[in-house]
């Protein structure tokens, strides 16, 4: 993109935002820094008028482009008034993409984004490229830009996507679709249709790896413009490319090919893991990499942090950090890939969803369900009947009672269906608590 000279707008100076300021100082845009928080650092941010506080129609006086982080709502003041005002308004996703030169591969999905990200991006390393790594789970894709990669694997949420114009994936992938983020969406459709634009600038050229188990997902399968490479883990489709579990195998047709991918040494847990190798395998394939390759990335993967990792086991309890578990699907997955019998500590900030879909798994799975948090009272209620239910005040009264009432066998699962943010500053830190709490036990 041509900069030079003209006045951009970075709405937002999160780790998106900042970003999108680097690569547009870079590109010789005259900055304007605004963000609705009065007590934003300014070290780290490139030169500019820096604006704080609620946001004022007058920052957008001679403004030629407005870039969003993905955290700021459509319905942000600043928002509604660059929109009102006719100036061009894109997100860091859609400006990152635009300035990157290698083909890129992008995830999205209620759950699983991250892990399938990092599956991918150790796909292709091992088959020999050099590949970026990025978008919502950590690094945005304007880091990119700098480097010299052969591929750009990036997760994208729904919020990301909210702004995209010209975003086009080679390789898109859309894992499952279930309540979340319902503070933000009217409902599960507009989240859904959020979700879908990752795939609306595909062509012919492209591919486009769905869930034919998902139906939400599935149902986008017809109206695809570019190649459906479907997963999932029943018997494979008549016709088609796919891939699909077969004895300690994934077997595959993809294009002229078709073969089997070793998963003998794979070691992730659960059936939802086995979905995510699948729908990574899918996607690696389409960007060339082999099946040796592929099976030797998946032998070494060994998972995210606080997404299903073990912590500790004392006295013959399992304790799994599952912090990264913020939505009910997500809880409902963590609960169906631990051995039972379940202790779970869930609960945090509400995010607008039904808690009703996690009663069949704590019913079948969990003894005992300690609810802490903004959102206890609401999964209290949903979740009653279902399984013995207590209420901690904090996630330290949370675990000193799940040690207490553990018994030799079971597990204690922190996997809270809820954000973080009534007590934590994200995820990471609510399971970096959780396991300092286990270990000093």
């Amino acid at each position: 993109m041509e900069l030079a000279g003209k006045r951009v707008l970075i709405i937002g100076l999160g780790v998106s935002g900042r970003a999108a300021a680097r690569l547009a100082a870079a590109r010789g845009a005259k900055l304007v820094l605004a963000d609705a928080r009065a007590d934003i650092e300014r070290a780290g941010l490139p030169a500019g008028e820096l604006r704080l506080g609620a946001g004022n129609p007058a920052w957008l006086a001679g403004v030629d482009l407005a870039i969003a982080s993905p955290g700021v709502p459509p319905t942000a003041p600043l928002m509604r008034a660059a929109a009102a005002a006719g100036i061009p308004l894109m997100g860091e996703l859609e400006f990152g993409a635009r300035c990157v030169r290698a083909p890129i591969a992008a995830i999205t999905g209620t759950n699983g984004k991250s892990t399938v990200t990092m599956m991918i991006g150790a796909m292709l390393r091992a088959a020999g490229r050099r590949v970026f790594v990025g978008g919502n789970l950590g690094t945005p894709i304007a880091e990119a830009v700098a480097g010299d990669f052969d591929a750009a694997v990036v997760e994208t949420s729904s919020y990301q996507l909210e702004l995209i114009e010209r975003f086009h994936p080679r390789v898109a992938v859309h894992l499952n679709l279930t309540d979340d983020h319902l503070d933000r969406y009217s409902d599960l459709a507009e989240y859904g249709r959020a979700k879908a634009r990752i795939f609306e600038n595909q062509d012919a050229a492209d591919c486009a790896v769905l869930n034919r188990d998902d139906p939400n997902v599935w149902r986008l399968a017809a109206a695809s413009r570019a190649r459906v490479f479907s997963f999932g883990l029943g018997s494979p489709p008549a016709a088609g490319d796919a891939i699909w579990p077969e004895r300690a195998a994934l077997a595959w047709r993809f294009r002229a090919g078709a073969g089997e991918i070793d998963l003998r040494r794979f070691v992730l847990p659960g059936r939802h893991n086995l979905a995510n190798a699948m729908a990574a395998a899918a996607a690696a394939l389409a960007m060339g990499a082999g099946a040796g390759a592929i099976a030797s990335a998946l032998a070494d993967f060994k998972g995210l942090k606080h997404r299903l990792e073990f912590v500790a086991e004392k006295r013959g309890v399992r304790y799994v950090d599952d912090s990264k578990g913020t939505n009910v699907g997500a809880a409902v997955e963590a609960l169906n890939a631990v051995a039972p019998p379940v202790i779970l500590i869930a609960g945090g900030v509400d995010k607008g969803g039904d808690y009703g879909p996690l009663r069949a798994a704590v019913r079948e799975r969990a003894r005992l369900v300690i609810l802490n948090g903004a959102a206890r009272e609401k999964m209290g209620a949903a979740l009653a009947g279902a399984a013995a239910i207590e209420a901690a005040p904090s996630m330290r009264e949370a675990t000193r009672i799940a040690a207490e009432r553990a018994r030799p066998g079971d597990t204690v699962l922190l996997s809270p269906a809820c954000s973080s943010f009534d007590q934590f500053k994200d995820y990471a830190e609510r399971g970096r608590v959780f396991q300092e709490l286990v270990r000093a036990l």
